[in-house]
């Protein structure tokens, strides 16, 4: 073999997916094999950067079809920047909900509220947690000392 190709198998161990979700992907046609040794796919060592774009794009939520338009896109493709641009902003709101879940979460491991969800701070960031927001207009995070 090639020393330059590696095998499935170092793939999956050096990216961390199945051998199974390699051959899904190549199925799908976001990965493609280098060829054979033996009865065992190659590849080229750049498939690591390509699943490693793959496997945090299905972590934001991207569908396997998006990810495919994604992999494919050129510059003039109008729509799908449209598409990309929209994506980035459900990802903003995401990111600042999960930015309050979490200080929320910090507040509560330190308050002295009982019942600590009864805690009017929490309550509120929580509440504020499942709202949407505009992109940047993140609310401040309840002052864990407050009840301390």
């Amino acid at each position: 073999m090639d020393g330059s190709l590696l095998d499935i198998a170092e793939v999956a161990q050096r990216s961390g997916l199945a051998p199974s979700a390699l051959r899904f992907y190549e199925k799908k046609g976001l990965i493609t094999p280098a060829g054979r040794n033996g009865l065992r796919r190659t590849y080229r060592p750049d498939v690591l950067e390509h699943l490693a774009l793959i496997t945090c794009a299905r972590g934001a939520g991207f569908s396997i079809a998006e990810i495919d338009r994604f992999l494919v896109a050129r510059p003039s493709d109008a729509d799908l920047r449209l598409r990309m641009a929209t994506k980035a902003h459900d990802l903003d709101e995401q990111i600042g909900r999960l930015t309050r879940l979490r200080d929320s979460l910090r507040h509560a491991a330190i308050c002295t509220h009982e019942p600590l969800v009864d805690c009017p701070d929490f309550k509120r960031a929580v509440g504020n947690a499942g709202q949407a927001r505009q992109v940047g207009q993140v609310p401040s995070a309840p002052d864990a000392d407050r009840h301390a």
